[in-house]
């Protein structure tokens, strides 16, 4: 018996980092998810699923947000429901980016990041961000939909220099 492989079909994308020291500014670090089109794929995002937002089809959600990083193992969540996107999709991109609050602050400066992306129990990718660790944003991942409808994952670790509002403008190009 033979079925058709419909790929990736729910992934989840696990964020930590330790807390600043007492006294200090806190590390804020975000999630964002972009959404693509197979007309634009790498062009500007349908939308963006940031803190404090979700996408408009509930496909794509941040389950818990952390501005901290204080807690036990992830400190934000996002959950991708791929297999329910509209067909109009055909590519997700996600990274992160660092709040910037009193002065600019690079992943180097904050201890313990790590990314995890998981599909049920299995990791297809865990990173420290130490190949950025001069930047202020970073994508992790890359999934995009081929011609049967089949999500695939390509991990891509690429840093930006930019705030989180330029970072989801940028993070779409082309690798």
């Amino acid at each position: 018996m033979s079925s058709v492989s419909k790929g990736i079909e729910k992934v989840e994308v696990g964020l930590k980092w330790d807390p600043s020291p007492v006294g200090s500014r806190p590390h804020d670090l975000d999630i964002i998810a972009g959404t693509y089109t197979a007309e634009a794929p790498h062009g500007s995002p349908v939308y963006l699923v940031h803190f404090g937002s979700r996408s408009p089809d509930g496909t794509i959600t941040l389950n818990r947000d952390s501005k901290t990083g204080q807690g036990f193992g992830f400190d934000e969540v996002m959950t991708l429901e791929l297999g329910r996107l509209a067909a109009t999709y055909a590519r997700v991109v996600v990274g992160v980016a660092i709040q910037p609050h009193e002065g600019e602050k690079v992943f180097g400066d904050i201890p313990s990041t790590s990314v995890r992306i998981r599909h049920g129990y299995t990791d297809l990718s865990l990173t420290d961000l130490s190949g950025v660790s001069g930047s202020t944003a970073a994508t992790v991942a890359e999934f995009t939909r081929d011609e049967s409808g089949a999500w695939s994952f390509r991990e891509i670790i690429r840093g930006f220099d930019a705030d989180p509002t330029s970072f989801a403008a940028l993070m779409g190009g082309e690798f």
